[in-house]
């Protein structure tokens, strides 16, 4: 079996481009051929199987010219039309089997999610795809609303990262700004409107007179830079405000690794996988409440900025151990995989029922109320809106 990967791949290093590169490792790992075609405006050079096509012309081409026996198609962001014509173009390419994974957990609450229905162009082309990944709980509601039947639906969670316990040096500027704040907090997300940046840098300056060497370092680029630069520029504390840009993976677990505190606020959102990260090396996380949060997430209001003032203050005073970074399992790609092999017709034995896995799931996670069976291969929680996706070269 060969596997084809369609999405975006790194750089930058979002929630998509991280599923996406581990599954493509977990195959690799075990001698299967997974060669990739990268869909975003990010270029790099081409290396052996990963492939970044300009246009939409090119993007046909590989798919009439690479070997493989499988298409895995991962979106995340808004479900749009464009997505749905790579769907159609996908399944329609002959002998080959379709898995897509939408992994947007937010998007089903958003007007156009709400709008979900049986005759739509988007219904159609879901309809036509062999298998369908849901990262959430809404999402199978959504997909199923949009016509999908119940049998080509597999609940399974994205998979949070393997973090090593070795340490990677931070470079400059981001090691002086760590040497010169304490406590220093941080955030790991796209500099779009969703995340409500400008909410976290009003809160740095509501909190410098109890906690005067503050400071917050916002990591990810994204269409809102130039916005989010002029409004820290007009700061009377901005240096206490470091904006790291786009850096490598490694570089943003340290930088995780290495902060008193994590900060995800958004107006719509899942569970990032950035969170998770966090949460998997110990640190607390301050994260805005949408209902699908993992355990060990201290919750605010959308948009509440006395709520967030207070939850900073309170988990910098009474600050919990910090853990050893845990392991991370491979449940989640043991599902991956079981789903390909299902579909293609390579796995021996029934396939577990639909209604089985939900069983398996439980609730999504609440934030700091029951826990919920954290590292599931097939557990409602969610990587959301990608962090930094780009624009499709479709």
């Amino acid at each position: 079996m060969i596997v084809l990967q369609m999405g975006p791949y790194p750089p930058p290093h979002g929630g998509v481009q991280t599923n996406l590169v581990a599954i493509r490792k977990y195959l690799l790992d075990q001698g299967i051929p997974s060669p990739v075609i990268n869909l975003t405006r990010f270029r790099r050079q081409e290396e052996e199987g990963v492939f970044y096509p300009k246009t939409a012309l090119g993007v046909i081409r590989l798919l009439l010219q690479l070997n493989y026996d499988l298409i895995h198609l991962h979106v995340g962001g808004n479900l749009s039309l464009r997505h749905a014509g790579v769907m159609l173009l996908c399944s329609w390419i002959p002998g080959k089997k379709t898995v897509f994974t939408f992994h947007s957990g937010g998007y089903p609450s958003s007007e156009a999610g709400r709008s979900a229905k049986l005759r739509t162009f988007r219904g159609w082309a879901l309809r036509r795809m062999d298998g369908i990944i849901a990262v959430n709980r809404e999402l199978v509601e959504l997909f199923e609303r949009f016509g999908v039947a119940k049998e080509r639906i597999r609940l399974i969670a994205p998979h949070a990262i393997e973090i090593g316990a070795a340490a990677t040096a931070l470079p400059e500027p981001i090691a002086g700004f760590y040497r010169d704040h304490d406590p220093v907090l941080v955030t790991v997300s796209g500099l779009e409107p969703e995340y409500d940046l400008p909410l976290q840098i009003e809160a740095i300056g509501r909190l410098r007179p109890s906690l005067p060497r503050i400071g917050l370092a916002i990591v990810g680029g994204g269409s809102q830079h130039a916005a989010i630069r002029q409004l820290i520029d007009g700061k009377p504390y901005r240096q206490d405000l470091l904006l790291c840009g786009d850096i490598a993976h490694e570089t943003a677990l340290e930088a995780i690794r290495q902060a008193s505190l994590f900060l995800r606020t958004t107006w719509y959102d899942g569970d990032s996988i950035s969170v998770r990260e966090a949460l998997h090396m110990g640190i607390p996380v301050v994260a805005t409440d949408n209902g699908m949060r993992p355990p060990g997430v201290h919750l605010v209001p959308k948009s509440d900025l006395e709520a967030l003032c207070a939850a900073v203050e309170t988990l910098l005073r009474q600050p919990a151990p910090r853990r050893d970074v845990a392991a991370s399992g491979n449940e989640n790609l043991d599902a991956v995989f079981r789903f390909y092999t299902d579909l293609a017709g390579e796995r021996r034995g029934p396939a577990p029922r639909y209604t089985d896995d939900l069983e398996k799931a439980g609730g999504a996670g609440r934030g700091e109320g029951p826990a919920a069976s954290n590292g599931s291969a097939v557990r409602a929680s969610d990587t959301v809106n990608p962090e930094s996706t780009g624009s499709s070269a479709v």
